[in-house]
């Protein structure tokens, strides 16, 4: 975003596209990935977490997804194959780098984070955050939600999920056709592997979010898996600062 405190820095991905991603911090390095038609700025920094996570020690990195944020947001759909976001990722972390670090996610963070680990990606520790077990299992279980929300803009019931949709992606300045791409790049990841991601893992959840269904039943589902209540619902959990606060906590532990 033109206005962010936070500069965004830049990379090429596995295909060329330009990606952003921004910093905040010192320390450890956690990658921390933003929800769909969300962006860094606005899932971790707008509300704090970042500054929370940042405060216990740790370089808070925050790539914004292709179609999102400060990143491209190409039409073609070519670029837009499936597991596009998590090669995305597996290229931050090797432009960065990395080897020592932490790793999570809000939704479809969490889904992006889901699909690094099944392709080799090998953290320290986890976090999923606003995911439920079904989220992972079953990517394409809202596919239809979202392509209604993005194909029928300014038709939506006022007060409705969708409308609410919209309204969050007209305050990010989302661009409608990028993001019909980003479904198409939707992997589920199979119960059988899930339940071998022995990482120890953080699932923290809204107590009013089911959109990716249960996020115990994910905990419960993982090796060493543990489940943290939040307040608010799948939108609203994001503005509470008992989010960042909590994925602060279990990474600092």
């Amino acid at each position: 975003m033109a206005n962010s405190p936070i500069e965004p820095q830049f990379f090429d991905s596995f295909d060329g596209q330009r990606l952003a991603w921004r910093e905040m911090g010192e320390g450890r390095a956690v990658v921390l990935i933003h929800g769909y038609f969300s962006d860094a700025e606005t899932n971790w920094i707008r509300y704090g977490h970042a500054a929370a996570i940042a405060a216990k020690g740790f370089r808070v990195i925050m790539p914004d997804l292709r179609a999102h944020g400060s990143s491209a947001r190409p039409h073609d759909r070519a670029a837009y194959p499936p597991d596009a976001l998590t090669r995305d990722g597996h290229a931050l972390i090797a432009h960065l780098g990395l080897t020592d670090y932490d790793l999570g996610g809000y939704s479809l963070g969490a889904r992006t984070t889901s699909r690094m680990l099944a392709t080799g990606a090998d953290p320290r520790r986890v976090i999923f955050s606003g995911m439920g077990l079904e989220g992972l299992t079953h990517a394409d279980r809202r596919g239809g939600h979202f392509r209604n929300i993005l194909t029928n803009l300014g038709k939506h019931e006022r007060g409705s999920p969708e409308w609410f949709a919209e309204a969050f992606l007209k305050t990010t300045g989302g661009d409608a056709e990028a993001l019909l791409g980003v479904i198409d790049t939707f992997v589920s990841t199979p119960l059988d592997q899930v339940e071998r991601f022995a990482w120890p893992t953080l699932c923290v959840s809204g107590a009013d979010d089911d959109d990716n269904g249960s996020a115990a039943a994910l905990a419960r589902a993982l090796p060493d898996g543990r489940y943290v209540e939040v307040p608010g619902n799948h939108m609203s959990a994001v503005v509470k600062p008992e989010l960042g606060q909590a994925i602060a906590d279990f990474l600092a532990a």
